[in-house]
């Protein structure tokens, strides 16, 4: 009798998945620009008594469509929305941090006390074509002043930006600046720029129709080059400014030229949305192509009240991470790779537990120290030879040796990697503040 034998058809390979288009990784040893830029940041955050505030990345739909407004690109075509399917919420992914911050201050009474300096730095969303310095999911960094009216907080926060652009050696960033003054002033400003657009309408693109009778200043914001002379022609905000409007810009820009940072007027310089006052203005470089805008914020003393809370002033600015990180590449720029002080050579694995609590004892002492580690199971620690190149690949200024002969005189050996001169010093394992001194001696 002949049994038939099935064969087994070969299991199939399981998909490979990928990122999202327009999300990206951000791998070593590119991470370490990224932490570099965070550190800069926080520590002039500091220096201008800004706290750090953190807000989640899901927030109500209605509290973007509420802070937005309904007609703006980011609400009509950008947001990454949905329903919860355990609630029914209508949730969004962030496309922008202020009015989460905004929410985030009227829910849990944070100006009760007076007015607050805060800042952030996190991810954001827009579903957009991806392309150079601009993602689906992006990285935001910015600065926020609530409970402020003053027009000495706008120059603050303006001075904080310049400074930061110093800090990170950043050169030709161009300052412009504008005002949008109040609401009754844009309300006649508007009535004028929806006149004279209409007199041009045979030559507006699809967007600016659109846009006319619900929010004409974003027309003013076009980059369709057809439209340039009527929007060139279009009229001024700056001409229909009060008194007390033109104080409030005349005295930012004072503070500004006192501390010699430069500025020029953009009258085209506008905000679509209806909470947006007085200050505005863009940070702009002309290395970035299209997207030279790296900073922009201004004042919106009516957000806070339009998202439930009291009647408060505010003023704030958001940067581009990746667009700084690609201008600080693109001006020569090089932040410091990190490397570890030393890296641990150990010739045999039984010497693993006295090699391991010292480094433990290096690290408490602020030494960075990368240990060697066996490539497989079964491999052993590898030659003394291959651990030296993983050492000199390391960036290490020293190696730590574990040899037997050394720790059976309860020692080790510490050998000099980049001066050239090779030196060996032997240091006793009881005694490690004066070998975590020489391992810091030389950063």
């Amino acid at each position: 009798m002949t049994e038939s034998i099935e064969k087994k058809a070969p299991a199939a390979k399981p998909e490979k998945l990928v990122a999202v288009k327009g999300m990206n990784d951000i791998l070593p040893p590119e991470s370490a620009r990224w932490e570099w830029l965070e550190g800069k940041v926080r520590g002039l955050m500091e220096r201008y008594a800004y706290r750090n505030l953190r807000t989640p990345i899901v927030e109500p739909t209605a509290l973007f469509v509420r802070g937005l407004g309904e007609v703006t690109d980011i609400v009509e075509k950008e947001m990454y929305s949905f329903e919860d399917k355990l609630n029914g919420e209508h949730l969004t992914l962030r496309p922008e941090a202020t009015a989460g911050v905004v929410r985030a201050v009227v829910e849990h009474a944070l100006l009760y006390d007076g007015g607050k300096r805060l800042y952030y730095m996190g991810p954001m969303f827009r579903h957009e074509r991806p392309q150079r310095g601009r993602y689906r999911q992006f990285h935001q960094i910015g600065a926020e002043a609530l409970g402020f009216a003053g027009p000495e907080v706008d120059a603050e926060l303006i001075l904080l930006a310049h400074a930061l652009w110093q800090e990170l050696g950043l050169h030709d960033v161009r300052l412009e600046l504008n005002s949008l003054g109040q609401p009754e002033e844009r309300k006649a400003h508007r009535s004028a720029l929806i006149a004279h657009f209409e007199r041009h309408l045979e030559q507006l693109d699809e967007d600016a129709r659109r846009r006319l009778h619900s929010n004409p200043l974003r027309i003013l914001d076009t980059k369709n080059p057809a439209m340039q002379p009527i929007v060139e022609a279009a009229p001024r905000l700056l001409d229909f400014l009060g008194a007390a409007s033109r104080a409030h810009f005349e005295r930012v820009t004072a503070i500004l030229d006192a501390s010699g940072v430069a500025w020029r007027v953009n009258p085209r310089l506008v905000r679509g949305m209806d909470y947006y006052n007085l200050t505005v203005f863009e940070f702009i470089t002309d290395q970035l192509g299209a997207q030279g805008t790296i900073c922009g914020g201004g004042r919106y003393d009516y957000l806070i009240e339009q998202i439930g809370g009291k009647p408060a002033p505010a003023v704030g600015w958001a940067l581009g991470v990746e667009r700084v990180l690609e201008l600080v590449k693109e001006q020569g720029e090089a932040p410091p790779a990190p490397v570890p002080d030393a890296y641990a050579i150990v010739p045999d694995a039984a010497a693993l537990p006295t090699a391991m609590a010292t480094l433990q004892g290096l690290r408490a002492l602020g030494v960075r120290v990368q240990m060697h580690a066996a490539p497989s199971a079964d491999a052993g620690m590898g030659s003394m030879k291959s651990q030296f190149k993983k050492a000199d690949a390391s960036g290490a200024r020293f190696a730590l040796v574990f040899g037997a002969d050394e720790l059976a005189r309860g020692a080790l050996t510490c050998k000099a990697l980049r001066d050239g001169s090779g030196a060996q010093t032997e240091h006793a394992l009881a005694d490690l503040p004066p070998l975590a001194a020489t391992l810091q001696s030389q950063r």
